[in-house]
Order: C-alpha cells, then sequence, then structure tokens
C-alpha cells in the first residue's frame, strides 16, 4: 500500500476549496445585482428551480435539510422576495413556490459567475480536463448516493487495508 504523502493535500480539502471559488464568484455576482440577501442555500434553492423546475421537495431532500431548516429557508426566500408561495390548483392541501422576478434576477446572475468560472478553468486548463473532473465528481456523488440508500456500503479504513491485502487481524 502505499504511503500517504503529507504534502498532498487531501481532495475533501480541495473540494471545499473549490467550492468556495464557486460561492464567492456568485455571492458578489449577487451583490451586483443587489440580492446580497440570500440565505445560506438559498442560492440552490432559486438554481434548481430555475434551471431544471424541479418539485421544491426534491431540491430540499438534495440539501438534506431537516423539514423545520427547510421551512425556514423557503419562508425567508418568500419574505425576501425570492420565491412566491400558493395553493397548488391540483390539491388545495399542498403548497407550490415560483421564482419571483427577483428570483430569476437573483437565479441568473448566480448561473452567470458559476459559468464564468467555469470558463476561467476551461482557460488554465482544457475542456477535456474538466470533462474528466466532472465524470470524476459525478462519480463521486453516486458513490455517496448509493452510499446513503445502502446500495454500497461507505468507504472504511478496516475495508481498504483488507482489500489491500494489509489487514491486522489479531489472532487472539
Amino acid at each position: 500500500m502505499a504511503e500517504d504523502n503529507d504534502d498532498d493535500v487531501v481532495l475533501p480539502a480541495l473540494l471545499r476549496a473549490a467550492r468556495n471559488t464557486y460561492g464567492s464568484a456568485m455571492r458578489a455576482a449577487m451583490a451586483e445585482v443587489d440580492c446580497d440577501d440570500v440565505p445560506r442555500n438559498g442560492i440552490y434553492v432559486l438554481g434548481g428551480i430555475a434551471r431544471t423546475g424541479s418539485p421544491l421537495s426534491q431540491i430540499i431532500r438534495q440539501l438534506r435539510l431537516s423539514k423545520q431548516a427547510a421551512s425556514q429557508l423557503v419562508d425567508t426566500l418568500v419574505a425576501r422576495g425570492y420565491l412566491d408561495r400558493s395553493p397548488d390548483p391540483a390539491d388545495r392541501r399542498r403548497m407550490t413556490v415560483s421564482l419571483t422576478e427577483r428570483g430569476h434576477g437573483a437565479a441568473q446572475a448566480a448561473r452567470s459567475a458559476a459559468r464564468a468560472v467555469d470558463e476561467e478553468l476551461v482557460a488554465r486548463l482544457d475542456a477535456e480536463h474538466v470533462a474528466h473532473t466532472r465524470a470524476t465528481l459525478e462519480a463521486l456523488i453516486e458513490i455517496g448516493e448509493d452510499a446513503s440508500s445502502g446500495h454500497v456500503r461507505a468507504y472504511s479504513p478496516a475495508a481498504a487495508r483488507t482489500s489491500a491485502g494489509n489487514s491486522e487481524i489479531s489472532n487472539t
């Protein structure tokens, strides 16, 4: 088994820093269009609705928020003018949410900022490297989804040592 190199930055740290690059660019772009009051995770909700029209419940499930936290997030987005909430015409017991004009503007600003970061990434590397990175991240997401659904065991150091042929089994 290869030894860890203390000089290497672990992948989770790289992912966090990369996420911060996108987040900073998006927040700056939103501030330029007077949308700097979007709460944490609000950009994800607005973008999800704008991009795919996904049901709010699916977007919230992806965020892995509690029902209380999700309700507070939606309430804040409604109160700040990013979302409209109205009764579902097909089922009055349910509520639907839609983007307001301000919500569309915020989602567009965030998307434009993300595209600008993507373009800079392609300029620094090339489209093929970025495509490989995207495929790697998609595979990583699938691993997490499989692990959380019980289809695959999550990573365990003991299992990794065993599969590498270096298990430390005591005979006591």
